[in-house]
């Protein structure tokens, strides 16, 4: 990142760009209508208070989800959607991808869940090749994570690499934006706070990858798994990750963290995953996922029946669950869902 990386986000070719990602799915909802109604007066006045320094985040919008468990989501008004994409896509993505570890899976261009899935698949099965089928695993996560986070700890990591000082008021600006206890916690709904996330874990990876040397470990977000032949050395990784969450990051481990052997499988990104004596590799649905798959096909039913979606949006989110279910052995389960699954409009809609 150069000491002029600001000017990049401002620009109005930038901000076009990250209006019509931000939209994307969202095109029907008031905000978007009437922020498109102006569409380059808005922008312009968006770029203007960027480059004067006096643009600021305005309040959230929070709201319940409770898919795939029960959470609160803090949402942006929509000119703030379009900064952060725009911040995201050419100033943090790029920042970011040079420091992560390449097991380090969530929210990068190339990885997510599929990468996630696919590196314990492979560790798996490398584990099988040096090790058989014996072995232990440790499945670890942060307690409370994003409300948890601790802004003088970020923004002090932040202050030593990032050289623009417009970048780093902006990132300030949106940091200190939102508190889920005095001077903790990161709105789940925001972009940035993905990357954020992602970043603050980072000394953990660190430490196992490059202390530790661990090869089978990989993260997607806070959820942690480490394969290894013995459990002691397993143990010794326990112990260091859980002294530097609390000493460095100010975090605690989920109680529900534990060390167990390999024959038992993982439950990792929707997936339980286990190895079979033979050294195969089976992943298999979840039974919360699969009630939650259920669930969403027939609010989609609902939504196509009330004419809320179209039948190209039908499509495109049936065409995204069906991609994640082929990466495990589904094929019974997509012909009993999909095959059974009609959408029709209501009498009249």
């Amino acid at each position: 990142m150069t000491p002029h990386a600001f000017a990049t986000l401002a620009t109005f070719e930038n901000l076009y760009a990250a209006h019509r990602a931000a939209r994307v799915g969202k095109r029907r909802k008031t905000d978007v209508i009437a922020f498109e109604m102006n569409l380059a007066h808005e922008l312009i006045q968006l770029k203007t208070r960027l480059e004067n320094g006096v643009y600021t985040i305005g309040g959230y919008q929070r709201f319940i989800i409770h898919d795939p468990k029960t959470r609160e989501i803090q949402a942006l008004r929509y000119a703030d959607r379009i900064v952060q994409h725009s911040l995201c896509d050419n100033i943090l993505a790029p920042f970011f991808e040079k420091r992560l570890i390449h097991d380090n899976a969530a929210c990068r261009v190339g990885k997510g869940t599929s990468f996630g899935i696919a590196r314990l698949t492979a560790f798996l099965r490398e584990h099988y090749r040096r090790h058989g089928a014996a072995g232990w695993i440790l499945k670890a996560d942060i307690r409370s994570y994003f409300p948890s986070i601790d802004h003088d700890i970020l923004l002090t990591r932040l202050r030593r690499s990032i050289p623009d000082p417009r970048v780093m008021a902006l990132l300030e600006n949106i940091i200190d934006s939102f508190h889920a206890t005095p001077g903790k916690g990161l709105p789940m709904g925001n972009q940035t706070s993905q990357w954020f996330a992602l970043y603050y874990l980072d000394p953990i990876d660190r430490l196992i990858k490059e202390k530790l040397r661990m090869p089978h470990y990989t993260r997607y977000m806070d959820d942690m798994v480490l394969l290894a032949p013995d459990k002691t050395e397993l143990r010794e990784c326990l112990r260091q990750i859980r002294e530097k969450c609390a000493d460095e990051l100010k975090l605690e481990l989920n109680a529900k963290t534990q060390i167990t052997p390999i024959k038992n499988g993982v439950d990792y990104l929707g997936w339980h995953f286990y190895l079979t004596p033979t050294g195969k590799v089976v992943r298999t649905l979840r039974a919360a996922a699969k009630v939650r798959l259920k669930k969403r096909l027939k609010n989609l039913q609902h939504a196509y029946a009330a004419g809320e979606f179209d039948l190209p949006d039908i499509k495109l989110r049936i065409a995204s669950s069906n991609g994640h279910l082929q990466q495990g052995h589904t094929w019974r389960l997509r012909a009993k869902l999909y095959g059974r699954t009609v959408f029709r409009r209501n009498e009249g809609g």
